[in-house]
């Protein structure tokens, strides 16, 4: 049970982002640009940190919800949300997306256990500073949500197909 009043049969943060619209709008904006504004990274690659730094988190609401919109958005290689969340280091994904990967976990666990060498590993691997400032705050942000779902107490369905719909409408239309 929810740790404060929720409309009835919203799951995750979907209930008090409706049942708060005034920060409610805020944080659907925030997602909206992270995840779908201008960035040299792709939507699927966004979602992914996303649904990696909320599976580092033990969020099952946003792994769940984001790992099906990066799904959706990733096509042919919708098999790397899995494989990152199982072994980062393994995973059928490119270099750069790995390193970038490597410094949201770093973020996830706190800000300033980010290294100029993590950093440096990025950029050897063709990141730019967008790049690396979107993985960081997308990280960052995340870790907010996250935070924001379970200190709330909100529930998660464990229906799959159900987050497979809701990452195919968050995919196709985005946060707000």
């Amino acid at each position: 049970m929810a740790h404060v009043t929720l409309p009835a049969g919203l799951p995750g943060i979907i209930g008090p982002l409706e049942q708060f619209p005034a920060t409610g709008q805020h944080l659907r904006a925030l997602a909206q640009e992270l995840l779908r504004g201008a960035s040299p990274l792709t939507p699927g690659e966004r979602e992914l940190i996303a649904a990696y730094v909320s599976s580092e988190n033990d969020c099952f609401f946003c792994t769940s919800s984001h790992g099906a919109a990066a799904r959706h958005l990733l096509g042919d290689q919708s098999a790397a949300v899995d494989q990152v969340r199982r072994d980062l280091v393994e995973a059928a994904i490119g270099e750069k997306l790995r390193a970038l990967l490597a410094i949201a976990k770093k973020v996830q666990m706190g800000g300033r256990r980010v290294t100029d060498e993590d950093v440096a590993s990025a950029r050897e691997e063709g990141a730019t500073d967008r790049e690396i400032h979107d993985t960081v705050l997308i990280a960052a942000a995340f870790c907010m949500y996250n935070r924001y779902v379970d200190g709330l107490g909100t529930w998660a369905p464990d229906n799959p197909d159900l987050y497979d719909e809701h990452g195919a409408a968050l995919a196709s239309n985005g946060y707000l």
